[in-house]
């Protein structure tokens, strides 16, 4: 039975830092790398709590040290590094209001930030798609400010690879690796496996040559976006922040937002790399999950869901 952080070393922690004991402590839900904690102070506030431990960590090592494309998209140190780059752009995240790195108090690094109290984007767009389309298109304007900012190599903010294939090879080459161990676990996609690959390299060939990459999300879901004062939206989850191409994020954007990506959708966008790029994402989206159930994740069925909705995606894309 995995055992997370308890109250009152939270509440140890919070009285060092803001100098008030919570009179709440709440574990919220949703997290696969890092624990997240609502702590209500005595005054009302509240404020959330990031811990960076292997106890909060449910994902499993990956088999036989397969490489992670990318390199790992958790630890304090890249959600420093991502947060001085947003910010550095324009682009609104959550305060930082104290950072601790000593491991004294708590089983692992964290973060105090504050708490946006409005919600997630998701909710907006469930409860009231009208009222969403303001903050969609404020979004937008996040996400071409991030775009402004560019780097000649690709990877993650922190330590963008220097020298290393293109970012079109090294996404051609996981999604390879993704294929096989999807096809490995999944009995549906065995038919189709070889014709998936073959796909692969020939959208792969499309891609026109390009210099440059363009700082990305990486996995920008409206359950990413919380709503602050005035429908501004904040970007969370930040840690897997990168540079690469522009589609690598609009591609996800059509996955997770659906009809509501083109009010996210920047100019210029190259077809080519958008077909190849969707298609690794669906790899990704089931290779992914299967690795996470290998460990204690406890939303199961919500990740089989996944499993099985790619799936069936990348099946019936196959004449």
């Amino acid at each position: 039975m995995r055992t997370f952080t308890e109250a009152p070393r939270l509440t140890a922690f919070t009285r060092r830092h803001l100098g008030a004991e919570p009179v709440e402590v709440t574990r919220l839900r949703g997290g696969t790398k890092k624990g997240a904690y609502r702590l209500t102070l005595p005054d009302g506030r509240t404020v959330v709590l990031y811990l960076w431990s292997p106890a909060e960590n449910h994902w499993p090592a990956p088999a036989g040290g397969a490489p992670v494309l990318f390199g790992e998209a958790s630890g304090p140190e890249l959600f420093r590094s991502a947060h001085a780059a947003l910010s550095g752009a324009g682009v609104r995240t959550v305060e930082i209001l104290a950072f601790d790195a000593s491991r004294t108090l708590l089983d692992g690094e964290a973060a105090l930030v504050e708490d946006v109290a409005g919600g997630t984007l998701e909710a907006l767009i469930a409860r009231d798609p009208a009222a969403a389309e303001p903050v969609l298109d404020r979004l937008a304007d996040s996400l071409r400010r991030m775009h402004a900012t560019r780097s000649p190599a690709f990877g993650r903010v922190s330590a963008p690879f220097t020298a290393a294939p293109t970012a079109v090879g090294a996404i051609t080459a996981a999604a390879h690796r993704d294929l096989a161990e999807a096809a490995a676990r999944r009995p549906e996609l065995r038919p189709v496996r070889d014709a998936l690959a073959a796909r692969l390299d020939e959208l792969a060939r499309a891609v026109p040559p390009r210099g440059g990459y363009t700082l990305v999300h990486g996995e920008l879901g409206p359950d990413h976006v919380l709503i602050a004062d005035g429908g501004e939206p904040v970007i969370i989850d930040i840690e897997g922040l990168m540079f690469l191409d522009a589609e690598w994020e609009h591609a996800f954007l059509e996955i997770r937002f659906g009809d509501r990506a083109d009010r996210l959708r920047v100019p210029g966008l190259d077809p080519a790399r958008l077909a190849l790029y969707r298609t690794a994402h669906e790899l990704s989206l089931v290779a992914g999950p299967l690795r996470l159930l290998d460990g204690d994740f406890p939303d199961r069925e919500f990740m089989l869901g996944i499993v099985r909705h790619h799936v069936g995606k990348l099946v019936g894309g196959i004449p």
